[in-house]
């Protein structure tokens, strides 16, 4: 029974990013990987894998794999998303290291407003498309 009506928490959109990121990388996602990748206890990842299976969002067979379904790829990927347009905007615009850009970023991606995300990437849009014009100048 799919139940994605609610929004999810910060923890549950991370255990998302990071089946997806360990699909892009190992074409896999096994309980043993999340867990180190979020360094949290098997048990921990289990228990949210429940909760994520019970959203529908991802497919989970005890000591199996792990998949996303396809509306748990989609927010993976909105998530992904919104790392990225942040990450961007905090290196080449504010010209913030690349690491912190990351950290920010990831706990910014969680609240960030769809409006505000838009006008991030209309900003940006502008920035590049005046340094073309310098460019061409």
């Amino acid at each position: 029974m799919e139940n994605t009506d609610k929004k999810l928490t910060e923890s549950l959109e991370n255990y998302l990013e990071t089946i997806a990121m360990l699909k892009r990388e190992n074409t896999i996602a096994r309980v043993k990987d999340i867990s180190k990748e979020l360094d949290v206890k098997n048990s921990s990842v289990n228990i949210a894998l429940n909760v994520l299976a019970d959203k529908g969002l991802v497919i989970h067979e005890k000591y199996g794999y792990v998949d996303l379904t396809e509306a748990g790829q989609k927010i993976a990927d909105d998530i992904q998303h919104k790392e990225d347009v942040l990450v961007r905007f905090f290196t080449e615009i504010l010209g913030v290291d690349n690491e912190i850009a990351l950290k920010d970023a990831c706990r910014m991606e969680h609240t960030i407003s769809d409006e505000t995300l838009a006008k991030l990437i209309f900003y940006i849009g502008k920035i590049e498309r005046e340094q073309i014009k310098k460019k061409k100048k």
